[in-house]
């Protein structure tokens, strides 16, 4: 037994306290004297009892892997390590295991940088793109009030026209009614400055939800390669699901990561690196069409989803631009000096072997890792993976 396991038995208290504050924490199993139940409530108990001892196991897990780290017990670091050991957070998942991989334990400082890259990463496209979405519901809302309120000032203006022509009929000499007259038309010239000014609003109005859906496309797009980002694949994603299954098609996902980037970064600068990023979008566009699509998931990893392709066939036009791209010779513009090799590595899924879409992402994405750790430039599919 390693230290790290022998010492989670005594996280036991602390972890349920733990799971107290953050209010996940189970309630002790019912006492053995309490009344014998039915058959119903056993089969209930029973459903209950494992439900808490997988719940224990998990809080287990969460303390040995702190104390294997030496972390503090913090809510950040509790739902770090919740996120990785579940995979509920795909990024966590992928971030912590680079750097275990890279330097075998985490720290505080670590931890907490992670949390903070990935917040920062959540808080550009996908809450503009939810802030987009309610100031337009709020415009449609605002065009559809001021519809009714300028059609309202129309007829209440056209109709106390109709009654001034009435009252001047009638005024006789009368200075009431003259009176009546006069300020019946100046609430007229009121009520058509008000629809004037209602007209241009809603001009204004409509302008704004146009600039709007650009902003939202804008939202949805990587602003440094012009793919489409995380964001709008996970739409795409769900949109492609549906109809893949409606026409009885196949469906398949690829996560491609170029290979050590950093060292290109670090060699020639991050402009050298950026061109590299869009020369490779380039190149996976170019394999994409009404029913593939690519875009760029974060760094230095791009998504690919192929509609109507099997897994096979989708990893085969992943590998042919991997062997293009590792055919060729590029150069760094600033110096003139010709990098070294810059090649992808690969992870293909077949989306419907997998109870949901992001299930099969994480399954590519476990393809990917294992062909990096096999020697990178290279596909592997999920299924067919080597195992470590």
């Amino acid at each position: 037994m390693s230290a790290a396991h022998a010492s989670s038995d005594g996280f036991g208290g602390k972890l349920a306290k733990l799971g107290r504050i953050f209010g996940i924490s189970d309630a002790d199993p019912e006492p053995a004297s309490s009344p014998r139940p039915s058959a119903a409530r056993e089969t209930g108990n029973a459903h209950t009892r494992r439900e808490i001892e997988r719940r224990r196991g998990l809080y287990d897990d969460i303390g040995s892997f702190l104390f294997a780290h030496d972390l503090d017990l913090t809510p950040l670091n509790f739902g770090l390590a919740l996120d990785y050991i579940t995979g509920n957070d795909l990024a966590i998942e992928k971030a912590v295991r680079a750097i275990l991989h890279d330097k075998g334990r985490l720290t505080n400082g670590i931890a907490e940088q992670i949390i903070a890259e990935q917040r920062a990463e959540e808080m550009t496209p996908d809450t503009l793109g939810d802030m987009l979405d309610k100031v337009e519901a709020n415009l449609d809302q605002l065009t559809g009030i001021a519809d009714q309120s300028r059609n309202s000032a129309k007829d209440f203006g056209a109709a106390l026209q109709k009654q001034a022509a009435e009252l001047t009929k009638d005024a006789a000499g009368s200075d009431t009614i003259s009176n009546l007259v006069s300020l019946t038309r100046g609430m007229i010239e009121k009520t058509r400055e008000v629809e004037a000014r209602m007209r241009e609003g809603q001009k204004q109005t409509r302008l704004l939800q146009k600039n709007l859906e650009n902003a939202r496309k804008a939202a949805e797009q990587d602003h440094l390669t012009g793919l489409p980002n995380r964001r709008a694949f996970e739409n795409t994603i769900r949109e492609e699901s549906v109809l893949a299954r409606e026409n009885g098609e196949p469906l398949s996902v690829a996560f491609c990561d170029i290979d050590h980037f950093k060292n290109i970064n670090d060699r020639h600068g991050h402009d050298a690196g950026d061109r590299v990023l869009k020369f490779i979008a380039g190149l996976l566009a170019r394999i994409s069409g009404d029913k593939a699509h690519v875009a760029r998931h974060g760094g230095e990893e791009f998504v690919m989803l192929f509609r109507g392709l099997t897994v096979s066939d989708a990893a085969k036009i992943v590998d042919d631009a991997r062997a293009d791209m590792a055919e060729r010779n590029l150069v760094d513009r600033k110096t003139g000096e010709r990098m070294d090799q810059v090649t992808f590595s690969g992870g293909v899924a077949d989306v419907f072997a997998y109870d949901e879409p992001r299930d099969a992402l994480k399954a590519a994405d476990r393809a990917l890792y294992l062909a990096k750790e096999h020697g990178r430039n290279r596909v592997y599919i999920a299924s067919e993976s080597p195992e470590d």
